[in-house]
C-alpha cells in the first residue's frame, strides 16, 4: 500500500537523439538489415548483426510524431521525435503518419525514416542500401503497404526490404516450444488491440479481430475524468502527465466491480490513494509572513511609493522649469522692443497675443510654487514615518493632492489607537490561515481513476464505445474452432505491446479464461519478456538468422513485377491477399 504518498510528476524532457557512427561490422562483409518497428505511438530502430560488437537493442527510440512551427517557411527544418523536447508547447502543431495503427500520410513517414537514417550514420550516396525489416499493422490496406514499398524501393533505393506483424515478431520471440507452435496473440497498444490465433508458427488472418481501443483513448478518457474533478486545474492536466499516470500509477482489477467496492472503503482509499503534485509557486502562499514581516513589507511599498511620487514631482519641476524660462525669454523680446523675434517666438508657442503669453506664465509660476511645496511636504512626511516606524502611516500625497502639516499631525495622533487595535485584527487571520494548504490543493487525488482509465479495453462501453472488449473478443475468436484447435491455442495464450505493462493484466486475462473454458480444463497465459521492446528483438532474430535466405524478402526487382502491394509470407508476416481486379467483359464491335 501507498500509504497516501504523493507522488511529483517528472514532466521528462525528452533528450535529441544523437548522431551514431556505424561500427565496420555494419558494412562489411556486406550491409546488415536496418531493423525498424515501426508503431504509431513510438519507432524503434537498430542493426540486426550476429557481431557482437554491435549492440543487440534499438539504438534509437523515439515517438512518431513531427512538428513545423506555423507559418514556417516552405523550406523550414521540422522537428521530429525527440528532437521536439516537449510535446505540450506544441500539442495543436504535432503530426503524425498514422490513422489509427496505419501509415497513411506517407511524407510524414518519410521524415521520420529520414531523422532514423540520419541519426543511424548510414552515409551511402543518395539511397540506403541496407536491407530494410519494417513492422507493419495486422491485414495492412494494400494501399497502405503500396505506399511504403514506393517510399523505400523509389526514393531510399533500398535493396530488399521484409514486412512482418510487430506483435507475431513479439511471439517469435518469445517462443517458448519448437518452432512452428500455436497460440492466441493479444497484442494492445497505442491505438488498437488484437486478437490474433496462430496456428502451427502462421497467423490465421481469417479470425483476427481488432478492438479500436489503446493506450491513446485510455489517456484522453483520464484527462476528461481529472478535468471534472479539478476544473480548477483544467490547463495542468495535459495529455503527457495522463501518460505518465498511465505508465507508472494505474493498474488493471482482477474483478472490476470487487475493486470499486474496496474503494469505497475510507480505510483502504487512505492506504491505497496516489496523490500526484502539480507544480505551483510559493510566492502565492501568503500564510508563511509573519505579522512582522509583513509590516516590514507595508514599510517598503510606503517607502517605495512615496519616493516614486517625489521623482515624478522632481521631473515635472524641471520640465515646468524649463518651460517658464522659454516664457520668460520671449517676453523679455517684447520688454527690449525686439518686435519680429517677439512675433516669431509667440507663433512657435503657438499662441496669439502678450496678454496669452502673461497668463500662461502666470499660471506656470503657480504651478511651480505649488509643486514645490508638495515636495517639501513630502520630505517632512518620510522622516515622520522614520521616527515613528508606523506602518500605517498613509502616504501623504500618493496621488498629487495636497495636503497640510496639520493634516499630517493630526494623523499621527491617532496612529497609537490603530495600533492597540492590530494585534486583535491579526489574532484570527493567523489562527485561519494555515488550515488553506497551498501544496494540497495542487494535489490531484488518483483512487478509482486507477483502475478506470486501464478498464476500457475490457469495457469500451465506459467511454461510450459500442464495442466488445478483450474477454468478449477472445471467447468470440476461440469459438470460430474445434474443441481439440481451442485446446490447444489456449495453451499458449501471449500478452505483448504497450498496455501489457499494466500490473495486473494477466490475472485478469486468467480470471476471464477460468470463466470461459469448461470445467477442469487447462490453459496458459505467458507474458511477454519485454512487452515494449520485444517486437524489435523478434525482427532482429529473424533477419539475422534470414539474412542470407530469400524467404521474406521482397527485393527491387519483385517489386517492379509485381507491384508495391506484393508481400513475401514468412513466420511473422501478414497473409498476402492479391488484389483480384474484375475481368473486363469483352468489347463489341458497333456494325
Amino acid at each position: 500500500a501507498a500509504g497516501g504518498r504523493v507522488f511529483a510528476f517528472r514532466d521528462a524532457r525528452w533528450a535529441p537523439d544523437p548522431v551514431l557512427e556505424p561500427g565496420p561490422a555494419v558494412r562489411t562483409p556486406q550491409p546488415v538489415p536496418l531493423v525498424i518497428d515501426n508503431g504509431s505511438f513510438q519507432m524503434r530502430a537498430g542493426w540486426a548483426c550476429a557481431d557482437p560488437a554491435v549492440p543487440a537493442e534499438p539504438l534509437l527510440r523515439f515517438r512518431s510524431l513531427a512538428a513545423r512551427s506555423r507559418g514556417a517557411r516552405a523550406g523550414a527544418e521540422t522537428q521530429v521525435g525527440n528532437d521536439l523536447g516537449s510535446p505540450e508547447p506544441l500539442r495543436w502543431l504535432l503530426r503524425s503518419p498514422f490513422d489509427r495503427n496505419v501509415p497513411v500520410q506517407l511524407e510524414l513517414q518519410e521524415l521520420l525514416l529520414d531523422h532514423v537514417f540520419q541519426r543511424l550514420g548510414v552515409s551511402s550516396q543518395g539511397c540506403v542500401d541496407h536491407p530494410i525489416v519494417l513492422t507493419e499493422a495486422v491485414c495492412n490496406p494494400l494501399y497502405s503497404r503500396q505506399m511504403m514499398s514506393e517510399l523505400l524501393f523509389e526514393c531510399y533505393q533500398v535493396p530488399k526490404v521484409s514486412y512482418g506483424v510487430d506483435s507475431l515478431y513479439s511471439f517469435y520471440h518469445n517462443r517458448r516450444q519448437n518452432w512452428p507452435c500455436s497460440g492466441l496473440v493479444i497484442s494492445s497498444g497505442y491505438q488498437c488491440t488484437h486478437i490474433l490465433p496462430v496456428l502451427e508458427g502462421r497467423l490465421d488472418a481469417k479470425n483476427c479481430k481488432r478492438i479500436n481501443l489503446g493506450g491513446c483513448q485510455a489517456a484522453v478518457y483520464l484527462q476528461r475524468l481529472l478535468q471534472l474533478k479539478y476544473p480548477g486545474h483544467f490547463a495542468a492536466i495535459t495529455l503527457s502527465r495522463m501518460e505518465e499516470i498511465l505508465h507508472e500509477h494505474s493498474y488493471i482489477a482482477e474483478d472490476y466491480i470487487e475493486e470499486l467496492q474496496k474503494w469505497r472503503s475510507p480505510e483502504y482509499y487512505e492506504n491505497n490513494v496516489h496523490k500526484m503534485q502539480l507544480p505551483f509557486s510559493n510566492k502565492l502562499l501568503g500564510s508563511t509572513l509573519t505579522s512582522e514581516e509583513k509590516q516590514e513589507r507595508r514599510q517598503q511599498q510606503l517607502r517605495r511609493l512615496q519616493e516614486l511620487n517625489a521623482r515624478r514631482r522632481e521631473e515635472k519641476l524641471q520640465l515646468d522649469q524649463e518651460r517658464l524660462d522659454r516664457l520668460l525669454y520671449v517676453q523679455e523680446l517684447l520688454e527690449d522692443g525686439q518686435m519680429d523675434q517677439f512675433h516669431k517666438g509667440l507663433v512657435e508657442l503657438n499662441m496669439d497675443s502678450a496678454e496669452e503669453l502673461q497668463s500662461y506664465i502666470n499660471k506656470l509660476s503657480l504651478s511651480i510654487e505649488q509643486t514645490k511645496q508638495k515636495i517639501l511636504q513630502a520630505e517632512v512626511s518620510i522622516e515622520v514615518d522614520v521616527v515613528d516606524s508606523k506602518p500605517e502611516t498613509p502616504d501623504l500625497d500618493p496621488l498629487g493632492s495636497e495636503q497640510s502639516l496639520e493634516d499630517v499631525e493630526s494623523i499621527n495622533e491617532f496612529e497609537p489607537l490603530f495600533a492597540e487595535e492590530q494585534p486583535e485584527v491579526e489574532k484570527p487571520v493567523a489562527a485561519v490561515q494555515p488550515m488553506f494548504n497551498l501544496a494540497e490543493y495542487h494535489q490531484l487525488f488518483l483512487g478509482t481513476e486507477r483502475i478506470r482509465a486501464p478498464e476500457i479495453v475490457f469495457q469500451p462501453s465506459l467511454i461510450g464505445e459500442d464495442q466488445a472488449g478483450i474477454a468478449e473478443t477472445m471467447q468470440y475468436v476461440l469459438e470460430r474452432y474445434s474443441k481439440e484447435q481451442q485446446a490447444i491455442l489456449v495453451q499458449n495464450v501471449f500478452l505483448t505491446g504497450g498496455n501489457a505493462m499494466y500490473p495486473g493484466l494477466k490475472a485478469r486475462i486468467q480470471k476471464e479464461l477460468l470463466e470461459m473454458r469448461p470445467f477442469q480444463s487447462s490453459f496458459q497465459v505467458h507474458l511477454a519478456s519485454s512487452p515494449v521492446l520485444d517486437a524489435w528483438y523478434g525482427a532482429r532474430e529473424w533477419a539475422v538468422e534470414y539474412m542470407t535466405r530469400e524467404e521474406g524478402w521482397i527485393t527491387k526487382k519483385d517489386y517492379e513485377e509485381k507491384g508495391g502491394e506484393y508481400l513475401k509470407e514468412h513466420c511473422a508476416s501478414n497473409v498476402y491477399v492479391p488484389i483480384r481486379l474484375p475481368k473486363q467483359a469483352p468489347r463489341t464491335t458497333e456494325a
